[in-house]
């Protein structure tokens, strides 16, 4: 006779069905009491001098699969990281601009040009994480955390202004966003991710794939696709709270971090600019930045 049809099998797996499910009420009930608890000290923190001290983040790491080292990639005569802190450095928003690093050459190198550095563990799984560790290194007051991507070297400074002043302005979101038009040429690129927006500017969803994505499975000239840049801006309570969430399902499907906090209720900004991205995800990369200057006389 089958097991399955065993009265104490059925018993056993009724029995294990409902502990999932407990466990699932737990973690939902956990991560529900910390969301209200954000939500409340978001509430209490609105006055007229709401997130007004900001701090800069560059997360840094050497071991990327796709490019190691990419932070010391050499750039016109110049690490990449370097070129990112000069940028960064130029936003008026900022009070204050750091690398956070696990990686005593990367930490080096950027002691060398002047940059103040923060270690982190090589245990932080993204760069949100790696943004949380230093902040609660630094020791001090700050009300918005910006974390800039060490991979967008010709960041424009007015962007990393931008997002600060949308989460400013918005008590209701804990997290800010950029996007820009997607070439079509990227559409299909799982490099590139892409975002869509509600009417509101905020982030409804963020995938590698094409999104939205039409019945004809190719990419619409007429449709304005939106491509993520990556900078990103937090309230500092919220990325306190952030690396306790547990991992989302479409966060891990995706790959994307920003995901956990969409799907854990949170509201994100998102603003819209005209930049030409150029970020280095693969090694190729360089090369086509570096004849990108070259065209427009950047050094």
């Amino acid at each position: 006779m089958p097991l399955s049809n065993s009265p104490s099998t059925t018993s056993s797996s009724s029995s294990s069905s409902t502990k999932s499910w407990i466990i699932r009420g737990l973690a939902a009930g956990a991560a529900a009491a910390m969301a209200l608890g954000a939500h409340a000290y978001l509430l209490s923190r609105r006055s007229a001098k709401f997130r007004s001290r900001v701090v800069g983040i560059i997360p840094a790491r050497f071991a990327s699969s796709r490019f190691p080292g990419k932070p010391l990639a050499n750039i016109l005569g110049r690490p990449m990281i370097q070129r990112t802190w000069e940028r960064a450095k130029m936003a008026t928003s900022l009070d204050h601009v750091v690398v956070a690093t696990d990686d005593d050459k990367i930490a080096e190198c950027c002691i060398g040009f002047g940059a103040d550095v923060v270690m982190t563990s090589e245990s932080c799984r993204n760069g949100t994480e790696r943004c949380n560790e230093a902040f609660q290194k630094l020791g001090k007051q700050y009300d918005v955390v910006v974390n800039i991507q060490g991979d967008e070297p010709l960041i424009e400074p007015e962007i990393i202004d931008g997002i600060v002043k949308a989460l400013q302005a918005a008590p209701d979101a804990v997290f800010s966003t950029a996007v820009t038009s997607l070439k079509p040429e990227d559409g299909f690129d799982p490099n590139r991710v892409k975002c869509v927006v509600d009417n509101h500017g905020y982030a409804i969803y963020f995938s590698r794939g094409l999104i939205p994505f039409n019945k004809s499975g190719k990419v619409n000239p007429r449709f304005p696709y939106l491509l993520h840049l990556g900078i990103q801006s937090y309230d500092s309570m919220f990325l306190k709270i952030y690396p306790e969430l547990p991992p989302t399902p479409l966060q891990l499907e995706e790959d994307l971090e920003q995901l956990k906090v969409l799907e854990n209720g949170y509201k994100m900004k998102v603003i819209k600019v005209d930049h030409e991205s150029h970020g280095v995800d693969v090694p190729d990369d360089v090369e086509k930045i570096e004849q990108y200057m070259r065209q427009r006389n950047l050094h």
